[in-house]
């Protein structure tokens, strides 16, 4: 497979320079390296800019209502475990009016890949606060500044035992697609947050401000991503350093062996037997 294998023919509408350029860009190259076709790809997404990157990617494609990306995510994943399932979606999709689906498909542990483009900011709604807006930054709604604590997603995630746990940098494309390779072979729940600049809304967060700022973890050598305290505290670090890499790992059993499912055959190759729905559908008419 090469790169023009997944370029869509839809027109990319996004602001020149958003970094949602570069997590498309890295999760192509990613699908590439994996060796993965087009029809073994599933893309689902809510709404939001983020949830657009499904259009510029050639292959299946699903998209959902908003904060809605996960549920059918995972059905689809256990209807057909041969799909590899991708979740594109962003802070306010995912940790906002998805918030409960978040924590609770954590838990559950489907074999699925989620990428958050966190780019602290509404941007398709003309930039409100969103879940993970810095506290003290002023929008044209929040006019005064946020005064609400922003979501800690990478720790609620740790807390919660998600089996991977990531971040990383839209700036960064070759780091960025080996998270998202380390993500999807990752056999459970995968969360790889993106740090992704909206040069229209938000004018903390900017590519110089991260750039300051960032650093691998994979560059300390101390650090074990298997310690589940030294993830906590490595995924709390923010404003003046700031951790990009694998935070967390941690192997277990996915919902598909705990429930059996993986010794069944997929729902999709099962043999459907033709039965007549005529006088069951008459009750509800």
């Amino acid at each position: 497979m090469e790169i023009n294998d997944f370029k869509s023919n839809d027109e990319i509408t996004w602001c020149p320079g958003c970094g949602d350029f570069g997590i498309l860009n890295a999760l192509k190259k990613s699908l590439v390296n994996l060796g993965k076709e087009p029809k073994d790809i599933l893309l689902v997404s809510g709404i939001g800019q983020a949830a657009k990157l499904p259009h510029y990617i050639k292959s299946n494609c699903f998209n959902g209502l908003h904060g809605r990306s996960l549920p059918p995510a995972i059905a689809a994943k256990i209807a057909n475990r041969n799909l590899s399932v991708i979740v594109t979606t962003g802070d306010g999709d995912c940790y906002g009016e998805g918030g409960n689906h978040f924590i609770h498909n954590i838990r559950r542990n489907v074999d699925i890949t989620v990428i958050v483009h966190n780019n602290q900011i509404y941007g398709l709604t003309k930039g409100q606060a969103s879940p993970t807006t810095d506290l003290g930054y002023k929008t044209k709604v929040q006019v005064n500044g946020v005064i609400l604590e922003p979501m800690h997603a990478l720790e609620m995630a740790i807390a919660l035992g998600c089996g991977f746990v990531a971040r990383g940098y839209s700036a960064n494309s070759e780091h960025l697609c080996w998270l998202i390779g380390e993500g999807i072979k990752h056999k459970g729940f995968s969360l790889i947050e993106v740090l992704q600049p909206c040069v229209t809304y938000n004018k903390k967060n900017t590519y110089e401000w991260y750039t300051k700022r960032i650093y691998k973890t994979e560059d300390d050598a101390s650090y074990n991503p298997n310690d589940k305290i030294a993830a906590l505290q490595k995924a709390a670090e923010w404003e003046e350093r700031i951790p990009i890499g694998v935070i967390y790992r941690n192997e277990k059993d996915s919902y598909e062996d705990k429930s059996g499912l993986a010794k069944n055959i997929p729902l999709v190759d099962e043999e459907i037997e033709n039965i007549d729905i005529s006088e069951a559908l008459k009750e509800f008419i």
